[in-house]
């Protein structure tokens, strides 16, 4: 099965208007202009796209709404993940029906899992999905940590074909490019850890970063990937003040903040999330303007 992406994929928010109800004006312009300035695949509806907090029918909106506004410009990867494994199957297929170009999938939070039921998981919905997977590692959110040998045992599934890295362990991630070989390609789910993470053979990185500076991230990416190393890595450092900026709150509560600035949408969140501390959004809007972003 071929690469998904190479690059930058920008883990895309959901707007939301005022009263909190999904701005579709404002996800298609976003959508729109991420691909303009050359962003290399959109996740939808993932932890950036409060995916945790939409509806049944939203959630299946706003996958159906990103594949008919992309029209096949740059893949879409449809976040499916869920604590239960029978509505990631659901969305997982759903997904298929409508044409998303693949399916991130996250490990089962609060209720956990072993690490064969994270096998046995990751393999039924492969096993009823047409999409490729990109398993998705995110233990700080999760309390759940996907083994290197895990990640082995999945790696032969031929509906399996990436991993989205977010442990910020990175020999951890050198393991299981080790053990996994070319059978699965790696992300970085860290903007602070884009260039680590491709130098040890990721393909890129699912970005945060991304959402209101596209260019850059996918820039980033691709100078590495055509062997200037220096400059890519130099990039990778040159945004580490923004990235904090991002990351002062938990995601995306600044990201939303961040792309509200820039008029995409109000900055609301859905509960148990609330906007931006002051102090933080006036650092994160310095650090926006600091990196060319008119804001």
């Amino acid at each position: 099965m071929k690469t998904v992406f190479t690059g930058a994929a920008t883990a895309i928010i959901t707007p939301f208007d005022n009263q909190g109800n999904i701005d579709f004006d404002a996800f298609g312009r976003l959508i729109d202009w991420q691909i303009a300035e050359g962003i290399d695949a959109i996740v939808v509806g993932g932890t950036t796209g409060e995916g945790s907090t939409l509806t049944d029918a939203e959630h299946k909106a706003i996958i159906k709404f990103a594949v008919e506004q992309i029209a096949g410009r740059v893949p879409v990867i449809a976040g499916t993940g869920s604590n239960h494994t029978d509505y990631a199957l659901e969305l997982t297929r759903y997904s298929c029906e409508v044409g998303a170009d693949a399916a991130l999938v996250v490990t089962p939070y609060y209720n956990k899992a072993t690490q064969k039921g994270l096998i046995k998981m990751y393999e039924a919905i492969a096993d009823a999905s047409s999409i490729p997977l990109i398993l998705y590692n995110v233990p700080s959110r999760t309390g759940v940590n996907i083994d290197p040998a895990t990640y082995a045992a999945l790696a032969d599934h031929p509906m399996i074909q990436g991993i989205k890295e977010a442990s910020g362990d990175l020999s951890r991630a050198a393991e299981t490019l080790h053990l996994v070989g070319d059978k699965l390609d790696m992300y970085s789910g860290n903007d602070d850890q884009i260039i680590p993470i491709m130098s040890l053979g990721g393909k890129g990185v699912i970005s945060v970063l991304s959402n209101p500076i596209p260019k850059l991230t996918s820039r980033m990416c691709h100078l590495f990937l055509e062997g200037k190393t220096a400059e890519a890595a130099k990039l990778q450092l040159d945004m580490i003040p923004l990235i904090k900026a991002l990351f002062s709150e938990v995601n995306p509560i600044p990201a939303k903040a961040a792309m509200a600035a820039m008029g995409y949408g109000a900055d609301y969140l859905r509960s148990p999330l609330t906007p931006m501390e002051d102090a933080h959004k006036e650092v994160l809007i310095a650090r926006m303007r600091e990196a060319g972003i008119n804001v």
